[in-house]
């Protein structure tokens, strides 16, 4: 072979001819191993592990509340008959009377109408008479058109309008302007009775005011009107 042809052939290549040496495998380098990295993804494998068992947990967490068990109307005092104990996977959100306070509601009233089934609520009962010693509790009738679209709750102020007859005066003395009104207070608020859609709401007023309202009512020449909250 000449010598221009040796220079030709690239280095590493085995002459034509001649045996081939062994060849060196080629050099990989190891990536050095980052002891931090490795801790960090055994910590989140751990804090995974740890959120799946408070899970579970959380799950199978129960609690002790008290239940209605019968109907309670409104301002009737609870007794241990109308109440019972349930174990349910309660939500934080949910605010319920746990088991262990049942004896703390058990002689108070009904501050809303109770179902059997329902969880009791501490926001549901109440240590004070809904109808107070100077008070009287005055039925009033109101057709679909004059409920208002606020829903009515027990505790809401109210004002009780006289709306007259055609030619009947219902001003009063102290401004000729206003028409004659009596406060109260919301006690119970029925369900639209089928058919006629009325609804029967229990107001409470003075006892001097009482029968000048049930006469307003009997002639139908009442209307609700609901104050503001904080009013009187």
């Amino acid at each position: 072979m000449s010598k221009t042809k040796e220079r030709a052939m690239p280095m590493g290549v085995p002459a034509q001819g001649q045996p081939a040496g062994p060849v060196a495998p080629p050099r990989v380098s190891a990536r050095r191993r980052r002891p931090g990295l490795i801790a960090l993804s055994l910590a989140l494998i751990a804090a995974g592990g740890t959120g799946v068992v408070v899970l579970v947990l959380q799950a199978g967490h129960r609690t002790q509340v008290v239940t209605v068990t019968r109907d309670v109307q409104v301002g009737e005092v609870l007794t241990e008959a109308d109440l019972g104990r349930a174990s349910i996977a309660l939500d934080p959100a949910v605010k319920a009377v746990t088991a262990d306070e049942l004896d703390s509601v058990v002689g108070k009233r009904a501050a809303v109408e109770l179902r059997p089934g329902s969880l009791l609520a501490p926001s549901q009962v109440t240590s004070h008479q809904l109808i107070k010693a100077d008070e009287q509790l005055v039925p009033v009738g109101l057709k679909p058109e004059q409920v208002p679209a606020t829903a009515l709750t027990p505790g809401q102020k109210v004002r009780l309008v006289h709306v007259p007859a055609q030619g009947e005066d219902t001003t009063t003395a102290k401004d000729p302007q206003t028409p004659e009104s009596v406060p109260g207070r919301v006690v119970k608020a029925g369900k639209a009775a089928p058919g006629t859609g009325v609804v029967v709401v229990d107001v409470a007023t003075t006892a001097d005011d009482g029968p000048r309202l049930a006469a307003w009512v009997s002639a139908g020449n009442v209307r609700l009107v609901l104050d503001a909250p904080g009013g009187s």
